[in-house]
């Protein structure tokens, strides 16, 4: 995998260049008094700024806007974004906006992003005053009934991308507050909440021991408690959890950060391939580059560029203990309507590794330790290795390669974009070899005639490839050594359809408002029966609204039913049924 390491290095050598300086046009009289379309927008901005949580309003309508064929400077392959970027993209693009007077809900989009974000605006010489806001306040009501899935290494999940929140049959409820300070190049984020779930009688010791020892060949006797795996009886979950906390500082176009962030990888909705919000975040040093760099000759090809960088530690890994993950991915917009990157995922490292011994032909007890040789070995290491080598403390560790892509269709911009999320393991990435891959690709219809605020998302996704149908769940979001995979606190950090699987998502979203909406949902999900024994099948279908009150209230509810299928956990039909209500207030209180 040399073409990620070898351009990160380049770009971040490179990334002191002058940035572009762009210009918005003149905007038109609906445009906020206090908001100026005109002003130069100075990519390298001297002004930290913390980052959008992924579950936010905020997501969907740009992703709607730049459907609709507005926001061109957008990254969707590289999420979260920061408010000071979001800002750049809405200056960008006012152009478009007051030059098609009649798209009227692209503007009212438009008009409800900049109202959100009114105070991301530099002072005449790039400065702001420091400021702390005390962002939200929100409650979760879940209401289970039956018995839902909750083991996305194995069988499967009821509830994906949730943060890595515990869940079980009966009542869950989440309650928690988030708030940011910004002073100057710094800048601080925390969103902490209250969480409690049921307790649930859990797998079997029969049916744990034979997936920790059968599926994953982890030898049960010294790994008896692996967060992979709910062996029953399961606690009920009463604790206070850090979803984010993050500390910042920007420097020439970077966020330089420490603590938990978001991510989401990827231009699909369903999953990201490499890394989602589906598990809790783990703590990690972070650089990102959070506006488009243009380096000259290079950006003539290739167009304007972003690229993102993290390493931590992983939790709830027994075999071995504790490895660490790092993370490089770079996204290219060689138009404003084709988007394409490449991404990296490592896990290395931890305790109770094993090292080969020659003499003895036997794997003895040894640790990898988190050092910087083999750190460099990991990055730089870009094919296979042998026996020895894996087993040994120079081991270069669980390699995942990801590509994707988003295109706005020539002619059919505003109407259709196409996209592709994908992954491989042990390969360069999946352009290369696409048996080998896992694959999600997606179409999103933003528009219908007659129907203007109607649209319709459909993805499929396979972590099955068609070379490796003999690996039997052991080769997408698995590894010889690294055996628990891209887990992190027993939830995949990856897509959750999980391993060996294949399925699909489509959305029929009617909006409301920028804000608003109502939507019904559909997943499948059916795991192979080489993986799991006679296999696992899920039926999921959702009803979700979303409404706003006196602008600061939020009210967002859904029920699911599901149908599941899954003889080696359950005899029989099985079904769940999911109700669950959100209350967020926006106090907008800045101090």
């Amino acid at each position: 995998m040399r073409t990620v390491p070898s351009i990160f290095l380049l770009v971040v050598l490179s990334s002191g260049l002058p940035a572009a300086v762009a210009q918005s046009g003149s905007g038109s009289q609906q445009f906020p008094a206090n908001y100026h379309p005109a002003s130069p927008i100075v990519y390298t901005s001297t002004l930290g700024s913390t980052y959008v949580p992924m579950d936010s309003w905020v997501y969907p309508a740009l992703d709607r806007l730049h459907s609709l064929g507005y926001l061109d400077t957008a990254y969707l392959g590289l999420r979260p974004w920061t408010r000071m970027s979001i800002a750049h993209m809405l200056q960008e693009t006012a152009d478009k906006i007051d030059n098609n007077p009649n798209d009227e809900e692209a503007r009212e989009i438009y008009l409800a992003l900049v109202d959100e974000f009114e105070n991301e605006q530099e002072g005449p010489f790039g400065q702001r005053t420091a400021h702390t806001e005390f962002e939200s306040v929100y409650t979760i009501m879940r209401g289970i009934t039956g018995t839902p899935l909750n083991d996305s290494f194995h069988l499967g999940q009821t509830i994906v991308n949730d943060y890595g929140r515990p869940y079980q049959a009966g009542f869950n409820n989440y309650t928690g507050f988030s708030g940011r300070g910004e002073a100057g190049r710094f800048s601080l984020y925390f969103r902490g909440e209250y969480q409690h779930a049921p307790s649930a009688a859990g797998y079997t010791l029969p049916m744990a021991i034979y997936l920790s020892e059968n599926i994953d060949n982890i030898p049960f006797a010294t790994n008896p408690v692996q967060d992979t795996i709910p062996l029953g009886p399961i606690d009920s979950v009463n604790y206070f959890r850090i979803i984010e906390a993050s500390l910042s500082y920007h420097l020439l176009g970077h966020e330089i950060s420490f603590g938990k962030n978001d991510q989401w990888l990827s231009p699909a909705l369903g999953g990201a391939m490499s890394v989602s919000i589906n598990s809790e975040a783990p703590y990690t040093f972070e650089i990102n580059r959070v506006e488009p760099l243009r380096i000259p000759g290079l950006s003539r090809l290739t167009g304007p560029f972003r690229y993102e960088f993290f390493i931590g530690s992983l939790k709830g890994h027994t075999s071995p203990n504790s490895p660490w993950v790092h993370m490089e991915k770079v996204s290219f917009k060689p138009t404003k309507d084709l988007e394409f990157g490449f991404e990296r995922t490592v896990i290395w490292g931890g305790k109770g590794h094993g090292c080969y011994n020659a003499t003895t032909d036997t794997i003895d007890p040894c640790d990898e330790p988190i050092t910087l040789h083999t750190f460099l070995k990991s990055f730089f290491s870009v094919q296979n290795v042998s026996f020895a080598e894996k087993y040994s403390r120079d081991d270069p560790g669980a390699r995942f390669g990801s590509f994707d892509f988003d295109y706005r269709l020539p002619f059919l911009h505003k109407w259709v974009t196409l996209y592709t999320d994908s992954v491989v393991h042990d390969d360069v990435n999946p352009i290369s070899a696409p048996r080998r891959s896992g694959v999600r690709p997606g179409i999103y219809l933003s528009r219908f005639p007659g129907f203007e605020h109607l649209d319709l998302r459909v993805e499929g996704v396979s972590t099955d490839p068609v070379s490796d149908e003999g690996a039997n769940g052991n080769f997408l979001y698995y590894e010889t050594v690294q055996r628990q995979g891209p887990t992190n606190k027993g939830y995949l950090f990856a897509d959750a359809i999980g391993r060996d699987a294949k399925g699909g998502q489509s959305w029929l979203t009617y909006h409301l408002s920028p804000n608003e909406y109502a939507q019904f949902s559909y997943r499948y999900i059916k795991v192979d029966q080489k993986f799991i024994p006679s296999g696992t099948t899920q039926n999921d279908y959702q009803f979700a609204v979303t409404k706003r009150f006196m602008k600061d209230f939020e009210v967002r509810g859904w029920v699911q039913a599901e149908r599941w299928v899954a003889p080696f956990y359950k005899p029989g039909v099985q079904h769940d049924t999911t109700i669950q209500a959100q209350i967020t207030w926006f106090p907008k209180k800045s101090y």
